[in-house]
């Protein structure tokens, strides 16, 4: 087959419009996160809730479909590209790191992120009564936010790195 034929070249589109539609729309994340906070109240959290669900349910297919094309890629090059190739290595191994820091912390934060604010939209009240002061929401919430956005900071400097692998193919 080889990196000239059709079918390599076919797989390179779906492995171009995978990393397009799934990180492209995750890369913005943060942009409407800050949205929903300027926003506040129920507009907020709506912003919020829709920014991850459609993370959930729509990029983070596109996102596992990446290295399934990007293996096939390897695959029908005739040796051209080998996974011993360090690019590509480097590649996946920054990935599943990205996809682990994904699941493992930037996901469930996320999530208590938009129960918190739920919780202040709809005035439950907090834990231990009243003190006077804000919610314990609203400082849970501020900490998570500035979790999230070092998260989210890091998971797009890990696509900008494979992007660069991908283009430089260093060691090639």
């Amino acid at each position: 087959m080889g990196v000239n034929s059709g079918i390599y070249k076919f797989v390179l589109v779906l492995h171009l419009m995978t990393a397009i539609v799934g990180f492209g729309s995750v890369f913005l994340f943060g942009v409407f996160g800050s949205k929903a906070q300027a926003r506040g109240g129920r507009e907020g959290v709506a912003v919020a809730e829709v920014t991850v669900e459609v993370g959930k349910h729509w990029s983070e297919w596109f996102i596992y479909a990446v290295p399934i094309f990007g293996i096939l890629l390897v695959l029908v090059s005739d040796d051209v590209y080998k996974f011993s190739q360090a690019w590509i290595s480097l590649s996946f191994l920054l990935y599943l790191v990205g996809i682990g820091l994904s699941h493992a912390v930037h996901f469930p934060n996320l999530h208590r992120m938009n129960e918190l604010a739920r919780q202040l939209v709809a005035g439950v009240p907090p834990d231990g009564g009243g003190t006077g002061g804000p919610p314990p929401q609203v400082a849970e919430l501020e900490a998570r936010g500035k979790k999230a956005a070092a998260v989210g900071g890091i998971l797009n400097l890990l696509v900008v790195a494979i992007v660069f692998l991908m283009v430089w193919k260093p060691g090639l």
